[in-house]
């Protein structure tokens, strides 16, 4: 039998078996899709094609943020643990654009920022890293975390204030999702303001507006940090224009709570963000046909 018949033979099984589920049984994805779940975020037991394609997801995403436009002179960085040895992270080369970057170029740092491996040609981002050291210090669970000084993050970090619950897709910052850093000492240069933001971030964060800053988010794939970046960025974008909206007399509806955490649980899983960010890497992989990879 032809593998396309054997695939949509599974399909439909798993397509009559999720429809004999209640909607609170589907996991988010189930729910999504109906049933027909995609696959599992890949995992490799060789560590070297696992590393690969961590990196290549990395360096694929600051392609992608390239292309919204989140650029700033050499400022912008992504951390991502390294799977093999976790108190290590692979983060970007100082002062390469996020649109020219390749797995190849990353570079290996210890939690003080100290180049241990990997692309050493150029040094890494000495001040960024203390944000993402103390982040990763303080939680276990986030494998990646991206920072940039993207425009409508940093008109709304002005405000110091939270996004509010204006449209559905904002829901996925919900509760303790979110947080607000709310000092600013200009650029870091110290590990104590590094464990400020770490705690400003919280247990369960995701993303949190830096005050006079920008925006940082956090993820257990590059792929949902990058997702989530993505998000929030457009999500202050909208933000501002509802502000704008509302200076003129224009009342604000929001969304009720429980429909924000029901949205928010629903939509906001690992594997639900992971595949979110799905569409713009494989948009940017036929654009530049794969060069990120190399």
């Amino acid at each position: 039998m032809a593998p396309s018949a054997v695939t949509d033979i599974e399909n439909v099984e798993q397509a009559v078996v999720a429809k004999s589920k209640s909607r609170d049984e589907m996991t988010p994805l189930q729910a999504i899709s109906q049933g027909t779940c995609l696959p599992s975020v890949p995992l490799y037991s060789d560590m070297d094609k696992q590393r690969h394609f961590m990196l290549s997801h990395m360096a694929g995403a600051f392609r992608v943020f390239a292309r919204k436009g989140f650029t700033e002179g050499m400022s912008g960085h992504i951390s991502v643990r390294d799977p093999e040895n976790p108190h290590t992270f692979w983060t970007n080369p100082l002062g390469k654009h996020f649109a020219q970057l390749k797995a190849s170029d990353m570079i290996l740092v210890d939690y003080d920022g100290v180049a241990i491996g990997g692309n050493m040609s150029r040094p890494a981002n000495a001040a960024g890293f203390l944000i993402h050291s103390a982040v990763h210090k303080a939680r276990p669970d986030v494998t990646a975390a991206c920072h940039t000084h993207s425009k409508a993050g940093k008109a709304w970090s002005t405000f110091a204030r939270p996004l509010e619950m204006i449209n559905q897709d904002v829901t996925y910052f919900y509760g303790e999702a979110q947080a607000v850093y709310k000092e600013f000492g200009g650029i870091v240069f110290s590990e104590e303001e590094g464990k400020r933001l770490a705690a400003a971030l919280g247990p369960k964060g995701k993303g949190m507006i830096l005050r006079n800053h920008g925006l940082l988010t956090v993820g257990s794939t590059v792929d949902e940090a990058a997702y989530l970046y993505t998000l929030m960025e457009r999500s202050c974008e909208v933000q501002l224009m509802v502000e704008a909206a509302a200076a003129n007399g224009v009342p604000k509806v929001f969304v009720e709570d429980e429909a924000a955490e029901y949205t928010f649980r629903m939509g906001s899983d690992a594997e639900s963000l992971y595949w979110e960010f799905q569409p713009d890497l494989e948009y940017e992989e036929e654009m530049c046909n794969g060069a990120f990879k190399e």
